[in-house]
């Protein structure tokens, strides 16, 4: 069975009426067909994907190795119509041996409470929110912290730059995801090919001592491209990592050097900024609303 066009024209109507923001699904993904009925709506459906990543994949530093990714298309069937498919996809998981390095993951519209009502029933917990900013950005701070200086980092910034991200691997690992041996190794060619490219990796320094890092790019979300399926059209600014050596917390180095990444992107004509972060993280779940986040899709 495919998916049929109703449930789709009813996922489209649902996304919109859940939250304006949501690109519409565009259309249904490859991958196994899971159907289930329901008590008083009838028949839903879901793809199932599978996905595997090697080792020393990039992947795995936000990733399980074995990934079961559910594309639910619960039409207007709310909690019932999710409660249903979560069954079925539990029944088709019997027939695997998914070993400890593994996830079953949905990735679905943050403010869809019925749904959300279903996955937390279902065991689930959210271990990502992708969340975006539109605001103007705001002035700098009016009392920035003492000695302190903002700037964009090249080529010879590479080991202050690595050391910053590497931050975050050993922090996320405590709170979400799992730690990799050699994750410093693993970003290693990718940040070096942004920063020998001018990419906006911005940097703060407190008397002349690297202190934070914004690791941040351009994403184009244009019609058939991975970006339109999460974002609205135009030009993002991506905040990719964000980082602050423990010592320097609480001390507003972290708000000025977002000010200044913010006051970058609507320079140059962003349509706004977006971002992932981990909502058991208790530093991210508060620093980045205040910053002006709002989620728009969860994982």
């Amino acid at each position: 069975m495919t998916i049929a066009a109703g449930l789709l024209a009813a996922q489209q109507a649902r996304f919109a009426a859940t939250d304006p923001v949501l690109p519409a699904p565009a259309g249904v993904p490859e991958g196994e067909t899971l159907v289930a009925a329901t008590a008083r709506s009838g028949r839903v459906a879901a793809v199932l994907q599978t996905h595997h990543h090697d080792p020393g994949a990039l992947d795995l530093l936000w990733s399980a190795e074995r990934v079961w990714q559910l594309f639910p298309f619960p039409g207007e069937t709310g909690t019932e119509g999710m409660d249903a498919l979560l069954r079925a996809w539990r029944h088709r998981m019997d027939a695997e041996s998914p070993g400890a390095d593994s996830a079953c993951t949905v990735t679905w519209p943050s403010r869809d409470a019925p749904a959300v009502r279903a996955f937390l029933a279902h065991g689930m917990v959210p271990i990502s929110v992708l969340a975006l900013r539109k605001a103007p950005p705001p002035p700098p701070p009016a009392s920035p912290p003492s000695g302190l200086t903002l700037r964009q980092a090249g080529p010879e910034d590479f080991e202050e730059v690595l050391a910053l991200v590497a931050l975050t691997f050993d922090y996320t690992a405590l709170v979400t995801h799992r730690a990799r041996p050699g994750a410093s190794g693993l970003v290693t060619p990718q940040l070096k090919r942004n920063l020998a490219a001018g990419a906006p990796i911005w940097l703060a320094e407190c008397d002349g001592v690297a202190v934070a890092i914004a690791d941040c790019g351009w994403i184009e979300s244009t019609p058939g491209s991975w970006a339109a399926e999460l974002l609205p059209p135009g030009r993002w600014g991506y905040v990719n990592t964000v980082a602050t050596r423990p010592e320097f917390r609480g001390r507003g180095v972290g708000q000025a050097l977002m000010a200044a990444v913010h006051r970058h992107f609507h320079q140059r004509g962003a349509t706004g900024t977006y971002l992932y972060y981990n909502p058991t993280n208790p530093l991210s779940s508060v620093f980045w609303p205040r910053q002006g986040y709002r989620p728009l899709w969860t994982y």
